[in-house]
């Protein structure tokens, strides 16, 4: 039987702050240019105290998730958050559609690259897939925003997709974006185009030689090509 939330939120930080490490934790922030505290705990520490925990007293429920990732994203440690998806990994095929709210939201509260690329390019990525009548309403929705976060999720959560990416939506996106000053918006537009390049560059090659795009963009784009000798 599932603990309360509350009590697997207390347990594990006890633990995190008994074996966090100051100097580890110096370096992670620096690392994370100050924007969030950490306890000191490298990945698959924190990992391994998780598992750990969670064999000993039980694991939360899907029904718990809610609460727990709640308590996670308002914990001012990082390592709570990156726990926060690392759980989410776990559950990410017991959730319901309606759970593509709480990922929105997820995205767009303490934002950085570390948590919003796992949202979108693993979870958010998964979730299309087990409810593809969610495409392409959530992503446009996310490109009418005013959130750099939530447009970069629409252009990266299809990263994994291979031959089943949509690629008019995704250059479509592109192209919406292209005169972006932001470097995240840039950085993912090429890291997009990157990787649908490995499944057909010839595509990739023709819309960059064809769009005014940012060099960043431009850059990553024709990385793979570049270092398979197809340029």
């Amino acid at each position: 039987m599932a603990l309360p939330t509350i009590d697997y939120y207390k347990i594990l930080c006890a633990h995190f702050e008994e074996n966090g490490n100051p100097e580890i934790a110096a370096a992670q922030a620096k690392y994370m240019r100050d924007k969030f505290t950490f306890y000191g705990l490298k990945s698959p520490e924190r990992r391994l105290i998780a598992k750990t925990v969670f064999q000993d007293i039980g694991w939360p429920t899907t029904e718990q998730l809610p609460e727990l990732l709640a308590l996670a994203w308002k914990d001012e440690h990082r390592d709570w958050q990156l726990l926060g998806l690392d759980i989410l990994v776990k559950q990410m095929k017991k959730v319901d559609r309606d759970f593509i709210h709480i990922f929105e939201k997820l995205i767009v509260t303490k934002s950085w690259w570390d948590t919003v690329d796992m949202l979108a390019g693993k979870l958010v990525a998964n979730h299309f897939q087990r409810f593809p009548d969610m495409m392409p309403e959530f992503p446009n929705k996310w490109m009418d925003s005013d959130n750099m976060w939530l447009q970069r999720s629409a252009i990266i959560f299809q990263l994994k997709y291979r031959d089943k990416t949509d690629i008019d939506l995704l250059l479509g996106y592109i192209l919406r974006l292209k005169d972006s000053k932001e470097f995240f918006i840039q950085k993912a537009a090429g890291w997009a185009l990157r990787e649908y390049s490995k499944r057909n560059w010839e595509v990739v090659l023709d819309f960059i030689e064809e769009h005014e795009l940012a060099p960043l963009t431009k850059r990553e784009g024709l990385k793979w090509m570049k270092s398979k000798g197809v340029l």
